[in-house]
């Protein structure tokens, strides 16, 4: 039996997530990680390990998607890359948000939301604003939810069809008080 690569279990991997197979996905991005880890290459090990997060909170699994966030912020931290760091909260913030902890997912989200505006991905963190705005809204914060999600959708260059849509519902108060 052949032994792959962790480049080739990391292709493996995108292949089972694109088909819809979650749970395959996670477990292959897993062993890329290790795979990588072996090998010294600490930064794959960490991108694959953030890639498994996604996969498993996609296949419901928010404890294998919180404990695969391990150690991968400060590998992204020590590299200098600070959207993959920022990135990886935002994972770790969305498992925290499925295991009903939410006081510790809010603080994650807003320090991925930081983070991507201090490296001007406005797309990105408008997504963390939308999560967010959306934790505000549970808790009855409805103000504050409006503004978060205002000011994440309006940074966005050039929205899609949904963001532009979203973005002239969020204006409609601004232009009846004019």
């Amino acid at each position: 039996m052949e032994t792959l690569t962790p480049q080739q279990l990391a292709e493996e991997a995108q292949a089972e997530y694109k088909a819809g197979q979650f749970r395959s996905a996670a477990s292959l991005f897993k062993a890329a990680a290790d795979g990588f880890s072996s090998i010294g290459d600490e930064l794959s090990a960490a991108e694959m390990n953030n890639n498994s997060s996604v996969a498993f909170l996609r296949a419901g699994d928010a404890m294998s998607a919180l404990d695969a966030t391990t150690g991968t912020t400060e590998v992204f931290a020590s590299a200098g890359d600070r959207k993959r760091q920022a990135l990886a909260i935002g994972n770790r913030a969305a498992a925290l948000e499925k295991l009903h902890r939410p006081d510790e997912a809010m603080i994650n989200y807003e320090e991925s939301a930081r983070l991507l505006g201090e490296v001007e991905e406005w797309e990105l963190r408008a997504h963390v604003l939308q999560s967010i705005s959306s934790m505000q809204m549970k808790r009855g914060r409805f103000l504050e939810a409006y503004a978060t999600l205002r000011s994440g959708i309006l940074r966005i260059e050039k929205p899609n069809l949904q963001q532009r849509i979203l973005k002239s519902l969020v204006n409609i108060p601004y232009r009846l008080l004019k």
